[in-house]
Parts: C-alpha cells; sequence; structure tokens
C-alpha cells in the first residue's frame, strides 16, 4: 500500500483492527522498501519504533533533537511520529521494520534477537509478534513448533506460552514485538 505522504509503498503485516486506516488503526506493523531520501509520513497520536533490516544504513534527521544514525545491526529506534523526520540514506536504499501504536490505547517495545544458537526469549503484554529476519528460524513452546521463513511473522496472543526458544541452522535475526493495552 502507499505510504500517508505518497514517497513510497509499504507492506502492512498486521493491523488492528482488521481493515483499519491510517487514522483509526491501534497498532500496526510493516515492513517498507527506503529508496530515496526525504521526510517521513507525519503519525499525530502515535508512537514509532524503527529498525533496519537490509542495506548499509539510514540516517534520520528528528526536528529539534540530534540525527540518528541507524543500520542492519542497530538497536531499534523508538519515536514520536508527530515529530517531522527527514531521512538520508548511508549507501543506497534499505528496507525496514516499522512498529506504530497509537497514544492512550497501545503501547509496544521492540526487540532484535541474533539467533545463532538456541535461544530462550520471553514477551510480556497482550500480544506478542515474532518476525523473522534474514534466514529461517525455529519457534519452539512446550506445546509447539514453527517454522519461520525470512520475513515471516507470528503472533502469540496472552493465553500463550510466555516464553520460547527460538533457534536457526544459519545465523538469523528476529526480532520480538510486544504490545499491551494502555
Amino acid at each position: 500500500m502507499p505510504w500517508k505522504n505518497g514517497g513510497g509503498e509499504t507492506i502492512e503485516m498486521m493491523v488492528s483492527p482488521a481493515e483499519a486506516s491510517f487514522e483509526t488503526f491501534d497498532w500496526r506493523i510493516s515492513m517498507a522498501h527506503v529508496a530515496v531520501p526525504g521526510p517521513f509520513s507525519l503519525f499525530p497520536n502515535i508512537d514509532r519504533t524503527l529498525s533496519v533490516i537490509e542495506g548499509a544504513g539510514i540516517t534520520l534527521a528528528l526536528a529539534d533533537e540530534d540525527s540518528v544514525s541507524l543500520n542492519w545491526r542497530s538497536e531499534p529506534f523508538r519515536f514520536a511520529g508527530d515529530v517531522a523526520v527527514e531521512s538520508l540514506l548511508t549507501a543506497g536504499p534499505i528496507d525496514d521494520l516499522n512498529v506504530m501504536t497509537r497514544r492512550g490505547r497501545c503501547d509496544h517495545r521492540v526487540s532484535r534477537h541474533p539467533v545463532a544458537t538456541p535461544t530462550k526469549i520471553g514477551w510480556q503484554g497482550h500480544i506478542g509478534i515474532v518476525v523473522a529476519i534474514d534466514g529461517s528460524v525455529d519457534v519452539r513452546t512446550e506445546q509447539d513448533r514453527f517454522t519461520l521463513g525470512p520475513k515471516d511473522a507470528m503472533i502469540f496472543s496472552a493465553g500463550d506460552a510466555q516464553e520460547f526458544t527460538a533457534s536457526s541452522p544459519s545465523d538469523a535475526d528476529l526480532f520480538l514485538i510486544e504490545i499491551w493495552n494502555a
């Protein structure tokens, strides 16, 4: 789907409530290909977290704040969606993972987990979402086992296991997105 500002396209992975628009979502997870520098879309009353998942990197110039440089190994970066942001690409296009929650309704936390050996990961919140990046990842709970391919995602809800073990036949990264109601 087109970016809110029309400057590119995004893949909307998940949105709540289902079929919500930019103006009505409680939370939204997307991936975007950023091919040219420019302004980010403004999202009033939204908190965002951006993670570079492919490419050399991006520098974000936030209004009235220091610039922040992100690359594919950087920790996820959280910022207010109603702050003007200009982007500059480090050396060519990037792909990113973008998580947004509407203030007063939801909040979120995003963490990056390299998976070179079996790794136990716990989550809290109303919803936990696992996104595999750059390799397949096996996700195992006491009851179930799932295999995620690159850029696949799965969702845990409040009644599901609050801990899982992630493993990969090759080095892979996964992101854990935790969302809870405000």
